[in-house]
């Protein structure tokens, strides 16, 4: 049977789901996509779908961590600028070039940041707590010297980093769900990956509707509109980890949609035609030909958004007027893509609690996504509230939700801010 909503050009929607309900049969649709290797060139923005362990210790050696003398540090008790003891210098340790031989007693190695401690050294000096010139003729200095002047004292264990003290062999470095950072990234490369498993990124096809509608970096002309939602959109699924495969603007014609919507990916985007005007195809066409399981939801903006499948895909139609297109994608879109990609399904903004500075007024049994400014510590509602004004949330720093239960905010009650940076 098609949905009670199918078809409700010019006559309104026989009932709406909560948003409950919508996020429900959501939720039931998606799973965690399955992996697949990716070069860890790529990977920096990837969920890792499995630890990570690591097979060798960073470092693999003892190593200096400044330039210095590596030495006994029990060679160096007593030692001031103005009773100097002198050690033999034996060679120098470079980074990658190890010393061959062993330090014993009265002697030293040279050694640059980061090479390997030579055997038998428990410490390294700092270059300027020695000296290579002789103090009874102070115009001496030697470079290639085989003798050095230690001038301060230091502890065993000083300025040398121990063999895996950044990691150690068989430990997890990074679990499973972890989009990676550039960070990551370095410390992958460090034990030795070529390639991560990593969750297949959701593949989204985004259809925008309309004749109106002028392509990106259109000047809108005459009774023509230069084309929001698109761009938006595919900004949003990158945000969120996902692919964008195709980014298509379609005439209000039942072939040219059909066409469109039945192109194979993971996730359909459909921006426009999904309200009650004459040419709204998009619900009839996901009835006919795949399955429209919610159409009309009890919320503000977005109550024409309908979700569904066609084919293996995931459809979500959303309304035209980009805030109602940007609420639809916050609540329903976004949440499928982070769930397929691997992240995390809730809310990807980070949210405060403070005082709202005038109230909020809704409608019972309707949830509310109302714009708001932060000024002074305090939450304002923005006062255009139209879902065709999207310069309204580049002034707003966030977003308040009002549950449907409610029918008022009133001045001076604390709400949670999700703001939009």
């Amino acid at each position: 049977m098609p949905h009670p909503n199918a078809d409700v050009r010019m006559r309104g929607f026989v009932s709406r789901s909560t948003v409950e309900e919508a996020l429900a049969w959501l939720d039931a649709q998606v799973a965690t996509l399955p992996a697949e290797e990716c070069p860890l060139a790529a990977a920096a923005g990837r969920v890792l779908c499995g630890n990570i362990e690591s097979d060798v210790d960073v470092p693999g050696f003892d190593r200096a961590m400044m330039d210095g003398y590596a030495l006994l540090a029990a060679d160096t008790i007593g030692a001031t600028p103005t009773n100097r003891l002198p050690l033999s210098v034996l060679g120098q340790a470079l980074p990658g070039a190890a010393f061959a031989g062993t330090v014993a007693h009265g002697q030293a190695v040279r050694v640059m940041t980061g090479a390997p401690m030579p055997n038998g050294a428990d410490a390294v000096l700092p270059a300027e707590l020695t000296s290579l010139a002789d103090p009874s003729n102070p115009q001496s200095s030697i470079p290639n010297s085989q003798s050095v002047q230690v001038l301060a004292e230091l502890p065993a264990g000083k300025n040398f980093g121990r063999r895996g003290e950044d990691i150690v062999r068989g430990t997890v470095v990074l679990p499973a769900g972890r989009r990676l950072r550039p960070q990551d990234i370095g410390v992958l490369s460090s034990i030795g990956r070529a390639t991560v498993p990593v969750v297949r990124r959701p593949r989204v096809r985004i259809v925008v509707t309309g004749d109106e509608l002028l392509p990106l970096g259109t000047v809108p002309t005459g009774h023509r509109i230069a084309d929001a939602n698109g761009p938006m959109l595919a900004a949003l699924v990158r945000r969120d980890g996902g692919e964008v495969l195709s980014q298509e603007m379609v005439a209000d014609r039942r072939d040219a949609i059909l066409a469109a919507i039945q192109q194979p990916c993971d996730v359909l985007l459909v921006s426009g035609g999904s309200s009650v005007g004459l040419e709204d195809h998009v619900p009839t066409l996901l009835a006919e030909h795949g399955e429209l399981a919610v159409h009309g939801i009890a919320m503000r903006p977005s109550s024409p958004t309908g979700l569904g499948r066609i084919g293996a895909a995931l459809v979500l139609l959303m309304p035209g007027n980009p805030v109602s297109c940007l609420c639809a994608y916050d609540f329903f879109a976004g949440r499928a893509i982070r769930t397929l990609g691997g992240l995390a399904r809730d809310w990807p903004y980070r949210s405060v609690r403070l005082k709202l500075a005038g109230q909020l007024k809704s409608a019972k049994g309707r949830v509310d996504y109302a714009r708001v400014m932060v000024v002074d510590g305090h939450v304002e509602p923005i006062g255009i509230s139209g879902a065709s004004v999207l310069s309204s949330t580049t002034r707003a720093d966030g977003f308040v939700i009002v549950p449907a239960k409610r029918e008022v905010l009133p001045l001076g009650e604390e709400v949670e801010v999700y703001l939009y940076d």
